[in-house]
């Protein structure tokens, strides 16, 4: 046996069943080996891309997602995907190729020094030495991967290795890192200080971030909202844990989210932060929101807890055992005047958009098409204006609604749907993004029409990089600068040219048609939306 088939023996033993990649030279004792196996290998037309859809399946089933690109710059392509992954904690094993052993530092063609290049963005990286050690590697990278906070980790794998015959294969059943113990249990005192605080509270309220449905805990944050009744708002990554339009749930903080959920935020007594990390895109000057306010911060990373922002009752620990073993607890609180307060601000401080009526409202749009789409669809939302308009006006019932929030990169939609399809194929997929994020990953639509893959895909079609124009207008008086998109390709002939159907909406006429025509078969479908240039979020 070789590294390369250790390689593959380790995946099957992981039940990794789709690997995302591009191969090269250095890579290729890997791909060689991995027709050998169940596993299917999915063509991504560019590298970055390849961590994009490795992500999208990892949300939607749990366990890391996996990708594999070669030496140099197939290894430099992926950084960008694996610090998307990383700001979002989505667990990733990266397995990059590279150049003979006795040649590294030699500055050989396609070298690059990936396990250094990539170590701001990876919670641990390998390089393989000896092929007898790939087993033990790869059992900790997926451990390490998803468990504790969840990030990438790389594997970094000369071409000789992988073709160097090993003595046995044994893959390890246990794990052991003497320096790694994550901690999943909450301390028991202070959950029963949060238990206090909770009932001396007048105007409690749950913010709940991603860490909830990382750590599966969704279920458990529900039951005690509604147990207690006590209001929930989330941040961008935290959209689908409470169903939108849950009366407890008052939608999305930050500066771009609601006015009643921000007021919320400014006049609880007690914030009790979830699985988010304080950052600035959700609370804007935390340490004056924070000011008069028992702050309750639970999170898996300690390093989190206190950063931005410090906690009242810091609780390191899985959220979903955390959020079970407050649960346990009788809370004697009544908060009924609180949410009677918030259903007023909610009430009387609508979102007023004055939408052009010669266009698609994208708003408008997404709100439709939500309410028409499957119950348990997934809505892979892309970076700039359409990410905001999808943020507000998705309505999530069953369904999942993936989006990048920590390095808002452009171009993650239409990969990460096409891992979240593969993942889930019983499940309608759309993908919602610009026209300038749209060229920035239009090369999949060959990976789809390849694999078949029937994600659907709405391009809000503004001609501008919307949320970089909409900026400047504020900004620099209309000064517009290197924004404008002109000499875009014609969709209608791009749909042609990978096969799919083509549908292009002008204005809010017959949209409901329009719509039930766009979602009524699993197919791939290009829908192109003309929006008035100059909307605003």
């Amino acid at each position: 046996m070789t590294g390369a088939d250790a390689m593959v023996k380790c995946l099957m033993a992981e039940g990794v069943d789709h690997v995302f990649g591009y191969p090269g030279v250095a890579i290729c004792p890997f791909y060689n080996a991995i027709l050998d196996s169940d596993i299917r290998t999915i063509l991504i037309r560019t590298e970055q891309n390849a961590a994009h859809s490795a992500s999208g399946m990892a949300r939607l089933t749990g366990k890391p997602g996996v990708c594999a690109v070669t030496s140099g710059p197939g290894a430099t392509n992926l950084i960008t995907g694996i610090a998307t992954a990383f700001a979002d904690s989505i667990p990733l094993v990266c397995i990059t190729g590279q150049v003979n052993s006795e040649l590294i530092g030699s500055d050989v063609f396609q070298e690059a020094d990936i396990t250094g290049a990539v170590e701001s963005f990876v919670k641990y990286s390998y390089l393989v030495k000896d092929a007898n050690d790939i087993p033990r590697i790869f059992k900790e990278a997926f451990y390490i991967a998803n468990s504790g906070r969840k990030a990438p980790v790389l594997i970094d794998v000369p071409i000789d290795v992988q073709q160097q015959k090993i003595k046995s294969f044994e893959y390890p059943e246990e794990i052991k890192l003497r320096t790694y113990k994550p901690t999943v249990k909450g301390n028991a005192l202070q959950i029963k200080k949060i238990v206090k605080e909770l009932e001396k509270a007048k105007r409690p309220l749950i913010c709940a971030g991603g860490g909830v449905r990382l750590a599966n805990a969704k279920d458990e944050l529900r039951k005690l909202v509604e147990e207690y009744r006590i209001p929930v708002v989330s941040t961008m990554m935290g959209i689908g844990v409470m169903s939108t339009e849950h009366e407890l749930y008052y939608g999305m903080v930050g500066n771009n989210g609601f006015p009643w959920a921000n007021k919320a935020m400014k006049e609880a007594d007690l914030i009790m932060m979830v699985g988010a990390r304080v950052a600035d895109r959700a609370v804007n000057q935390p340490e004056r929101v924070m000011k008069d306010t028992v702050l309750i911060h639970i999170d898996v990373d300690p390093a989190e807890i206190g950063k931005n922002a410090g906690a009242t009752i810091p609780i390191v620990g899985d959220a979903k055992h955390i959020l079970s073993d407050l649960a346990e607890y009788e809370i004697d609180g009544d908060y009924s005047e609180w949410i009677e307060s918030l259903n007023k601000y909610r009430n009387e401080m609508p979102v007023v958009r004055d939408a052009h009526p010669g266009y698609v409202d994208p708003a408008e749009f997404i709100r439709r098409m939500s309410l028409k789409m499957q119950d348990n669809a997934i809505y892979v939302a892309d970076v700039g204006q359409n990410q905001i308009w999808s943020c507000k006006y998705h309505v999530v019932r069953n369904g999942r609604f993936l989006t990048t929030g920590g390095m808002g990169t452009m171009g993650y939609s239409i990969p990460a749907a096409v891992g979240a399809k593969l993942a889930r194929p019983d499940r309608q997929v759309v993908a919602v993004c610009g026209d300038g994020s749209f060229q920035m990953s239009m090369m999949e639509l060959a990976t789809m029409r390849q694999y078949n893959v029937p994600v659907k895909i709405v391009v809000l079609k503004n001609n501008y990089l919307g949320m970089v124009r909409q900026y400047q207008h504020f900004t620099y008086d209309d000064k517009y600068s290197v924004v404008d998109l002109s000499g875009s390709p014609d969709l209608e002939h791009i749909a042609e040219a990978y096969g799919m159907k083509f549908m292009r909406i002008t204005d809010m006429e017959g949209l409901d048609d329009k719509l039930d025509e766009l979602l009524s078969k699993d197919e791939a479908y290009l829908c192109e939306c003309i929006i008035d240039p100059m909307d605003l979020v």
